[in-house]
């Protein structure tokens, strides 16, 4: 098993930042692939980023790319997401996910999820 905890959600301005981090424990962090989803009233689950085990290869969204870098640090059991230029689009709770698998960008690839963080950007 595997518990995931997100934090760094809140309120900010439409070109503000943000870094949500997600901490986990249970399992070997280091086997497992990360990824950043998030989920708007009235709207499935998407994709945003996605980190394999060893930090070396990174996946984004197209409408977050350029905009967030997702990161982790084994060492810690962290995974975080720096989100830079925010836009009034991007509000929505934030899912921090781990998989089993080399790596997946959509939700039903992922085995544990956290809670959930909430992130609204105002215009």
């Amino acid at each position: 098993q595997v518990q995931l905890v997100e934090s760094g959600g809140g309120l900010v301005q439409a070109g503000g930042s943000l870094r949500l981090s997600c901490a986990a424990s249970g399992r070997t962090f280091m086997n497992l692939a990360m990824g950043w989803f998030r989920q708007a009233p009235g709207k499935e689950r998407e994709f945003v980023a996605a980190i394999r085990w060893s930090g070396s290869n990174t996946y984004y969204a197209d409408s977050v790319k350029g905009r967030f870098t997702i990161s982790r640090d084994n060492a810690k059991n962290m995974v975080y997401l720096q989100m830079n230029s925010l836009k009034p689009e991007d509000t929505a709770i934030y899912y921090c996910g781990a998989t089993k698998a080399f790596m997946s960008m959509t939700s039903r690839g992922y085995d544990y999820w956290g809670q959930g963080t909430q992130v609204t950007v105002s215009s």
